[in-house]
């Protein structure tokens, strides 16, 4: 089964609950790869169209990218393996659910938008906090730490993604893997994702 590449919106919700990514470029032969948190930056009709980050000058990516903006950015949602003692179906095997997202895209460094950065990063992380951090409170530590960093938007190029949570299983099977897996962020993807399969009610309100 070719599993779906999901909406736009499964994407940006991977994205938002998900945003630490892989930064993979290649130069000369050799891969280079950073782990960085994202931001999805999406146009008028929803679309994702970029993704805003920041990282340290000093890391050896930044200067190869600046030569070679191409990269490939790699999102890994919630994934486990799936035990056959999970399910009563004696002949079932075991298995692997995920949601995932591969993009290419163009790097372009932002230098004026790197405070910036740093405010709509803490932002969208603290959001729901009861008493959430500002960038104001590091005082004098501010210029210091922003002069060692820069900013960048990865324009997207193309996505490939894959959210493979029990579509292909039977109702039963799926009811059993939901309630019986210690993995509750899974579980949630794999209600979402089969929503019109299941008792009215299952899916929970996002």
């Amino acid at each position: 089964m070719k599993f779906p590449s999901g909406s736009a919106q499964d994407l940006l919700k991977l994205i938002g609950d998900h945003p630490l990514a892989w930064m993979v470029s290649a130069r000369e032969g050799r891969f280079q790869a950073i782990p960085l948190p994202l931001l999805a930056e999406t146009d008028a009709l929803g679309e994702l169209v970029s993704l805003l980050g920041h990282c340290s000058r000093s890391n050896a990516q930044v200067a190869h990218l600046r030569e070679n903006p191409r990269a490939l950015v790699l999102f890994s949602g919630p994934h486990g393996y799936l035990s056959p003692s999970l399910v009563s179906n004696p002949t079932w095997v075991p298995t692997w659910n995920y949601a995932v997202a591969a993009i290419e895209v163009d790097m372009t460094f932002v230098e004026e938008e790197t405070r910036g950065s740093v405010v709509r990063l803490s932002d969208a992380m603290e959001a729901g906090l009861a008493d959430p951090w500002t960038i104001d409170r590091a005082g004098p530590r501010v210029g210091p730490m922003l002069e060692r960093i820069v900013a960048f938007r990865a324009e997207v190029r193309s996505v490939w993604a894959s959210f493979k949570l029990g579509q292909d299983e039977t109702l039963e099977a799926l009811n059993e893997l939901i309630s019986g897996t210690s993995d509750r962020a899974l579980a949630d993807w794999m209600t979402r994702f089969n929503a019109e399969r299941l008792p009215q009610g299952a899916l929970a309100p996002e």
